[in-house]
């Protein structure tokens, strides 16, 4: 027997502005609400599919330090160069954890702050 990840949480001040701009970034659409939090996930699959899905949590405490967790992104239809100009386009920017300047992924955050990176390799959507 095996565990498998169905639902990513992610702590929000605004969860509205977070599924949006995750939404736009991944090809999500919402999935449901409860209360103050927003399920989003993939069209067509939702909650138990492939891929896990992210609810957005309400929360008021302010976030301390790195995240321990973060996210890692690739294009699926465009090169590295053209998905980050889309990513920033969306609302995200530039993140600086300590990098070197000769990483081949790109540091972003989210419109909360939130770190993910965006890796070179192009990946076949699901």
């Amino acid at each position: 027997m095996a565990a498998r990840i169905t639902e990513l949480v992610l702590d929000a001040r605004d969860p509205e502005l977070l599924a949006r701009f995750w939404c736009e970034v991944l090809g999500y659409v919402e999935l449901g609400r409860d209360g103050d939090d927003i399920e989003i996930g993939p069209p067509g699959a939702g909650f138990g599919g492939p891929q896990p899905t992210i609810v957005l949590s309400r929360t008021d405490e302010p976030r301390t330090g790195k995240l321990r967790l973060h996210f890692d992104v690739n294009a699926t239809d465009r090169d590295q160069a053209e998905e980050l100009d889309r990513l920033l386009a969306a609302g995200a920017r530039p993140a600086d954890v300590g990098q070197t300047g000769d990483e081949t992924w790109h540091v972003l955050a989210d419109p909360e702050g939130n770190e993910f990176c965006l890796l070179r390799r192009r990946v076949p959507e699901i």
